[in-house]
């Protein structure tokens, strides 16, 4: 059942590789972390955020497919216009 789960949501965000997107994250002892950039690339058991420079040190990130399963993170897809679309990609 939860190999199907991620397999869907890998293949959601395989239709949005290029796009600009937002990540909401838990960064632990009740800290939640926003931050944006372009969907990189996705593979098996993760997927690669390029983030934009002038807001974070770190040029790319990775998270698994389980984060978004647990909802430790969440992932919005911006529009054309950089204004964000109401599609999560959730479970």
């Amino acid at each position: 059942m939860a190999k199907n789960a991620l397999s869907d949501i890998k293949h959601s965000l395989d239709a949005h590789v290029g796009q600009k997107i937002m990540l909401r994250a838990n960064g632990g002892r009740r800290k939640t972390v926003e931050r944006t950039g372009v969907l990189e690339e996705t593979y098996p058991s993760v997927f690669i955020v390029k983030l934009d420079e002038e807001q974070q040190t770190f040029k790319r990130v990775s998270y698994s497919y389980a984060d978004i399963l647990t909802e430790s993170v969440e992932v919005m897809i911006c529009n054309d216009n950089n204004e964000l679309r109401i599609s999560y990609i959730k479970p």
